[in-house]
Order: C-alpha cells, then structure tokens, then sequence
C-alpha cells in the first residue's frame, strides 16, 4: 500500500515511517521541516519525501496514494494558546482540506491523529467511570478544539469509499530520535537526570492517560490494513489502562527510574482542569490481538538510558527539544515567518 504520512519529521512520525515500511507499505512523507533538526542521538534514515507546509498541498501531492496517515500539526497545548488562530488554520483548515484532496484523489482509508485531550475535564468526581469513545467532548484549549472540529468535518466526508478514522491517541511519551521534551514523562525524565529533581509544577493530581510513541505506531499501521467495517468513520482511543495515571505517580515512576532523583511537587501552576481516565478497549476489540507493549516505567527507563547514551544538555533540552522555543529561534533567525511557515 502507498501510504502518504504527513509529521514524517515530528517526534512521532520519526518513530511511525519505519514501522509502516516494516509491514511492508511504500512510505512518502510530508513535512514543512520545522523540527527536522530536532534529533537527539544518530540522524533518522527518512522516507523519500515533499517538503511542504500542511496549508499549501495541492492534488499533485495525493497521485498514487492509496492512504492518507495524519499527523502533522500544531502539537502541543502552549503553541495553540500562543497563536489560537494558526493553530485552527494549520489543525482544522489545513487538516479537512487535505482529506478532501485525498478523497477527491481516490484515497480510500485516511487515519487522524486526534487525541484524548478533547475530552478535557471528563468522568465523574470519584473516577469510578473510565471515559470512552462516546462521552462528551468538552476540549479546554485551542489544540483540543481544533481535533474535535476536523473529526467533525471529516464525518460529513465519510462514504462508501471513503474512510476515515480518528484516533485518539493517549499522550505520548519514550524515545524518538527527533525528540519532545515538551511533554510530560520525557520532560520529568530530564528534569531527573539534569537536575536531580522531578519537578512537577501542577498540583500533581490530575489524571493522565499515556501511551507511549511506538505504540501508537502499531496501532496506526494496525488501522490500515484493518477490515473497513471495523473502523470506517469510528473513534479509537489509543493506549491502555494501566497507563492511566496521576501526575504524581508519573513523577514518583521517573523517581525510580532515575536513581538519586527526588520528586518536587510546587503546585505553581495550581490544579489542571484537564483530568481524564480511558477506556480503550474498543480499538482492541476492533483490532483483534493489538495490545500495548510499553509501561510508563520502561518508558522512564527508556528515556533515561537515551538521554545518558546521547549526552543530552540542558540547553538541548530546553531549546531543541521544546517545541515553542524552536519556533520562537526561528522567528529570531528569520527562518520562520508570523505565519509559521519555514522560509526557505
């Protein structure tokens, strides 16, 4: 199968192109090259590819594919808060406009990376419920409330030969070659090692579903190939429930797995709305078979072991490795434009 992945130079498309060109599909990437150099350890060998931003494909992009794996985007909640309207431009413009050129190419099966973020503040006060694919979308920030709007738009795009598929992906942790530093085990991992604290600046309480890179990898090339009639035009939340954790048993996880390390809880931030346990046994019993292979602690052992192996520095992983202060480099240099878009 031709598979057209867009992010193919993001943390978790780096992780994603081998694993699909593993089972044996043709991989073509799409990427604006925003966070190409963002590569921690040796460089990632890439599938051949266009150099494009997500706002300027054009049908020309789509010949001959077969499937559509989305995941290229704004990626994180303080980059949506920064630019609100980008963000809904690139998340939600961008993303239906590349399904429709995709549908009116003949793309039969188009994948989305959506994410259990749009479901927000969920579940009831005790957490006795865990939350499936069916309860309320109540996102609380742009990130989030652009996912819901592109799965929106893209169930009105739905048909018989047309299928897409929203999968709500956990939030991710472990090893990538081009590595996120930005999201919250990677980030307490190197707190722990730089630092010798893990440094939670919420109050720790929140709930946090979690699912590590290379899962998402299997479970997206899973969907691929999966009879249409199991995912045509349905919700997947990706990950599984024994990666359902507080933020403080996340850090007390790092703690052991960083040897030294102690966990500083300073409650600045105050509580987080965003407070969600998962249900995701619908993908498994679509996907007869899949199951998760990652714990939150192998994947603190994981990123330990990189992060030593790699020699990570702190500026590294404050700078390279965050996401806003890659764009905002940018912008200084002039190698990025207001609108984001990498000047070439």
């Amino acid at each position: 199968m031709r598979v057209l992945l867009t992010g193919h130079q993001g943390y978790l498309g780096t992780v994603m192109a081998p694993v699909l060109k593993a089972a044996g599909h043709d991989v073509t990437g799409l990427d604006s090259g925003l966070f190409a150099d963002c590569v921690l350890g040796p460089r990632p060998d890439d599938p051949q590819g266009y150099q494009v931003d997500l706002r300027d494909v054009t049908a020309e992009h789509m010949a001959g594919v077969d499937a559509v794996i989305h995941l290229a985007a704004l990626s994180n909640d303080p980059l949506g808060s920064l630019a609100p309207e980008l963000t809904y431009d690139i998340n939600h413009h961008a993303s239906v406009r590349l399904a429709q050129l995709a549908r009116d190419a003949g793309v039969r099966r188009f994948l989305y990376a959506s994410t259990c973020s749009v479901y927000g503040a969920a579940g009831d006060p005790d957490l006795s419920n865990l939350v499936t694919e069916d309860a309320p979308l109540r996102p609380v920030t742009p990130y989030a409330e652009s996912k819901v709007r592109v799965e929106d738009d893209l169930h009105a795009l739905a048909d018989d030969d047309f299928t897409p598929v929203f999968m709500r992906n956990a939030t991710a942790f472990g090893y990538s070659p081009r590595l996120r530093a930005d999201i919250v085990l990677n980030n307490l991992v190197g707190h722990a090692l730089l630092s010798g604290e893990v440094l939670v600046l919420s109050d720790g309480t929140p709930w946090r579903p979690l699912v590590h890179a290379a899962d998402i990898a299997r479970a997206f090339t899973a969907a691929l190939t999966a009879p249409r009639e199991a995912v045509h035009d349905r919700a997947f939340n990706i990950g599984s429930e024994v990666n359902n954790v507080t933020v403080a048993e996340i850090a007390e996880q790092v703690a052991e797995a960083v040897t030294g390390s102690k966990v500083v809880i300073t409650g600045e931030t105050g509580a987080d709305p965003r407070s969600y346990r998962v249900d995701f046994s619908r993908f498994r019993a679509a996907i007869p078979g899949f199951d998760c292979e990652w714990t939150v602690q192998r994947g603190a052992l994981e990123l330990a072991d990189a992060y030593r192996k790699f020699d990570l520095t702190r500026e590294d992983f404050e700078q390279r490795f965050t996401r806003l202060a890659v764009l905002r480099a940018g912008a200084e240099a002039g190698t990025v434009d207001d609108t984001l878009r990498r000047r070439r």
